[in-house]
């Protein structure tokens, strides 16, 4: 125990008793157990309040990352705002409440028909 051997925690115990006397040794003794059990209270609690901070530490962490990674998305993202559909011109004219033609021409979808597997055979022998 603190590095003594039982012979110098009996040395300690009879110069305590001399110094002390047999009527304030228990009062002494008990309050020696209270003060080393508040240091122990206050050392569980030191170590409980840096482990939580540690914990913390961790989570800003984790958090970092996490707002790194959306800030590189929203980096590279960044390159799609720009693109010009050319709708500006069409929206300030509707403004206006006049209509411009497009300056390309419009794409149209057609329904093909469906082709039955006869048609195919008769384009396969032509």
């Amino acid at each position: 125990m603190f590095g003594m051997g039982f012979t110098e925690i009996i040395l300690v115990l009879v110069i305590a008793i001399l110094f002390l006397g047999p009527d304030k040794l228990p009062t002494a003794m008990v309050e020696i157990a209270k003060f080393i059990k508040g240091i122990k209270k206050g050392v569980n609690e030191a170590k409980s309040a840096l482990d939580a901070e540690i914990q913390v530490g961790e989570l800003k962490e984790e958090a970092m990352k996490y707002k790194a990674d959306m800030d590189n998305m929203t980096n590279s993202l960044n390159g799609f705002k720009n693109i010009d559909l050319g709708l500006d011109e069409v929206m300030a004219q509707e403004k206006k409440g006049s209509s411009i033609e497009p300056k390309q021409e419009a794409i149209t979808f057609e329904k093909k028909p469906k082709k039955s597997k006869k048609d195919d055979i008769k384009e396969e022998v032509k």
